[in-house]
């Protein structure tokens, strides 16, 4: 299973990327997923879209999907905070109560 969501994501005055819309929008499916599993769906993996930013067939560059930002411009990636979050529901093979 695969899914992810576009946002108009930038880096803050820190250089940070702050997306708590991705967040909620991967916690819900994350849910969504255990929930059917518990009632026995075969499930056998979940691919997030996508790992950085990139070119989109349906948007170009105009919309980003990516857990890292990437600055076209200089091509430095910043993982954004739904990295850091994903990256902790993995470590755990746990979802955190939702925020």
């Amino acid at each position: 299973t695969e899914n992810g969501a576009a946002f108009d994501d930038a880096p803050d005055a820190d250089g940070r990327v702050h997306d708590p819309e991705r967040i909620a929008y991967l916690h819900g499916h994350l849910e969504a997923v255990r929930r059917a599993v518990a009632d026995g769906a075969d499930v056998r993996g979940y691919f997030l879209w996508s790992l950085m930013d990139n070119f989109e067939w349906g948007y170009g560059y105009g919309k980003r999907f990516g857990a890292v930002y990437v600055d076209y411009a200089t091509q430095r990636r910043t993982p954004k905070s739904s990295a850091h979050w994903y990256g902790d529901v993995i470590a755990r093979h746990a979802l955190p109560p939702e925020a």
